[in-house]
């Protein structure tokens, strides 16, 4: 008998392995940076502020005072982040919110990373924006 699976279950079971795994968590939260985004006309060709808040769930290591091999580097996270920006103007912030994710889950040690992107300026008052969570794919 053929086992079927939903997209809802294979998360559902990815989501649950992963709470069961002890991980550490490297944090950034609140990097806010100049960035060109947005789909409407008037936001094209200017700089709005632009909050990243990123946490990366990484295997454990040996963690050696002193030692920066040992650890994932916050710069690790913050340059993937300048990165994503500098590459150019982008529409959504989903799409931003997949680069910085890619770049995160690119380290040997990620094994999930939870992405926010806010946009700061395009309604007074209020933070417009998405929240991402992705896992390193399974490897048989």
């Amino acid at each position: 008998m053929a086992t079927t699976y939903s997209l809802q279950n294979i998360l559902a079971h990815d989501a649950s392995d992963a709470r069961q795994r002890p991980y550490d968590r490297v944090l950034v939260r609140d990097l806010v940076l100049p960035a060109h985004i947005g789909i409407w006309s008037e936001e094209k060709g200017i700089e709005q502020r632009v909050r990243f808040t990123v946490e990366l769930s990484v295997l454990p290591g040996a963690h050696r005072p002193g030692d920066l091999s040992s650890v994932v580097s916050y710069d690790f996270i913050i340059d993937g982040i300048r990165e994503a920006v500098a590459a150019g103007h982008v529409l959504l912030t989903e799409t931003l919110a997949e680069r910085v994710a890619e770049h995160c889950l690119s380290h040997r040690r990620a094994m999930e990373v939870r992405v926010v992107v806010e946009k700061l300026d395009r309604v007074p008052g209020a933070s417009l924006g998405c929240e991402i969570i992705r896992f390193r794919p399974h490897q048989p």
